[in-house]
């Protein structure tokens, strides 16, 4: 929990402050990824809690208060494969105590469209208005706009698991409350739980607490550039000295990681990449917990090589020593993935002339950094 009071009281400052907008937009975006956890989690009062109590949305089928339609949603989910929602490309605007947001949202969610229940890509908006009352930005309505699906062929059954291997152990989704990274964030936050009183946030620490934010979501984007690009130096910057790392492919020292998933990596995989979306941290005082959503796609190498994509999620405790902030842990959770036969594309039709990326230093962004610096 942060030293702050969730309903935060804005005795000192208000809409009236420059700092109104940027922490307004913080906290709206914290709200969005709360509401993509609950659906995922099947957690009908996260999912409610993104909502004023008089909120309404707008699903087609499903149109009404937000109550009944976390409910709903809810009970839709709870018992069905695991699902991600990605939002992205956020569109907010903030007028004193009122907002208007719209946002991109891409869902892997497994549904029976056109006969047995398949795996579906599904593209949309949110399209949402905010206010902020009673100490809290929340969502007074929701419209969703559906824009385009894509259908994929049912996985094969898996296997059964190995037994467990401290080196090996890779945790996987769940829905509430059986959820493996909910787990992990309930246990990261009380270990370093702040003792400070809850006290009114004033300007200042609005504004350090976005400063925060957004450093915290920077190192993700940190890691996953270490890791595509196959450098460990970018990877361990990311990380304290001492941090630990659960991935599946590697359990242990993150230093040692950054050096091993790289070698890991280069052995098995023609490329790789990873997107990172829907941030959500909590900051307490010098320390901090977070979710943030994963997909990633590997090329495999071999004779019969595949194309695979994974979602998933970091969970991660954060800490911030001599005034820098770093990764202390990270445990990747799975909740997905999907595989198909690899077709080399890269080099056909309007693809054959694009600049490709690449493992290493020969890829374009490193003469990039170096002409700009």
């Amino acid at each position: 929990m942060s030293n702050h009071a969730s309903g935060t009281d804005f005795a000192n400052w208000g809409p009236e402050s420059m700092a109104w907008e940027v922490w307004s937009r913080s906290a709206i975006q914290k709200r969005l990824a709360q509401h993509a956890r609950g659906i995922d989690r099947a957690d009908e009062t996260l999912l409610r809690e993104a909502y004023h109590d008089d909120g309404t949305v707008d699903y087609g089928s499903l149109q009404g208060s937000a109550a009944e339609f976390a409910a709903a949603i809810a009970a839709m989910h709870d018992g069905a494969p695991m699902s991600s929602h990605r939002t992205s490309n956020l569109w907010i605007a903030i007028d004193g105590p009122s907002a208007v947001s719209e946002s991109y949202v891409m869902a892997w969610v497994t549904l029976p469209t056109d006969g047995d229940p398949q795996p579906h890509l599904v593209g949309g908006r949110y399209l949402d208005q905010h206010s902020y009352k009673q100490g809290d930005w929340r969502m007074g309505h929701r419209q969703y706009v559906l824009d385009w699906i894509a259908q994929f062929p049912s996985s094969p059954p898996a296997g059964a698991r190995p037994a467990f291997a401290a080196h090996t152990f890779s945790p996987q989704g769940a829905h509430f409350p059986w959820d493996a990274g909910n787990a992990l964030m309930a246990a990261h936050a009380s270990s370093k739980q702040s003792m400070k009183e809850s006290t009114p946030m004033n300007e200042t620490e609005a504004l350090e607490e976005v400063i925060a934010q957004q450093v915290i979501v920077e190192l993700g984007c940190r890691y996953a550039r270490g890791v595509d690009r196959g450098d460990p130096e970018i990877i361990r910057s990311a990380f304290h000295d001492d941090a630990a790392i659960v991935s599946g492919a590697f359990n242990g020292s993150a230093v040692e990681f950054a050096t091993a998933i790289g070698d890991l990596l280069d052995e098995t995989s023609v490329r790789v990449a990873h997107t990172v979306t829907n941030h959500w941290v909590d900051i307490d005082g010098d320390n901090a917990v977070g979710e943030s959503y994963v997909v990633a796609f590997q090329g495999t190498k071999g004779d019969a090589p595949q194309d695979v994509m994974t979602g998933g999620r970091y969970i991660d405790r954060y800490e911030r020593r001599s005034g820098e902030w770093k990764i202390s842990h990270r445990t990747f959770v799975m909740d997905w993935t999907t595989s198909a036969d690899s077709k080399d594309l890269m080099g056909l039709g309007m693809f054959e002339d694009m600049v490709k990326g690449e493992r290493g230093k020969g890829d374009p962004v490193y003469a990039f950094w170096q002409a700009a610096g």
